[in-house]
């Protein structure tokens, strides 16, 4: 499978903030949806790393937002593995939308492998990192794998 993601998604009113445009945790929403639809489609559901007794958390998100989103529009949130070491993994993102090719967002996430439930950092196990190519930039033509039609949440 193509080592770059897309996570396809149609923005709801409900994701809409005082302002009048997407509120910013909806964009940190998509990034961890899109991370476990790209890993989903890898093979690695959540469950499937459940039975080996570890997951995936959390170490820190870094978001640049760039331009707002509104609702009934099309994004894509595109996302790829950039780095795989002993215990950790970054992710990258961008935030699209499709309709007028503008980049909304930029992303970056940081996740630890951790054993359940003490949430000790483990190593990672090698048939987990080797379902992922990592690449630094995959450039704005690199090839994605479809990610889940547009919905309502």
């Amino acid at each position: 499978m193509p080592a770059v993601y897309d996570f396809v998604h149609q923005v709801d009113a409900a994701e809409i903030d005082e302002l009048g445009h997407v509120g910013n945790l909806r964009y940190l929403a998509w990034i961890v949806d899109a991370a476990t639809a790209h890993s989903s489609a890898e093979g690695w559901p959540p469950a499937r790393y459940h039975e080996l007794g570890a997951c995936w958390v959390v170490r820190s998100h870094a978001i640049e937002y760039l331009r707002p989103a509104f609702a009934g529009e099309a994004i894509v949130v595109r996302t790829w593995v950039a780095e795989i070491r002993r215990v950790e993994s970054r992710r990258r993102y961008r935030i699209l939308r499709p309709a007028d090719g503008a980049l909304l967002a930029t992303a970056e996430t940081r996740w630890i492998w951790v054993g359940v439930p003490s949430l000790q950092p483990r190593r990672i196990p090698p048939e987990v990192a080797g379902a992922f190519t990592a690449i630094d930039d995959p450039g704005d033509d690199a090839p994605a794998a479809a990610g889940r039609p547009p919905t309502g949440s």
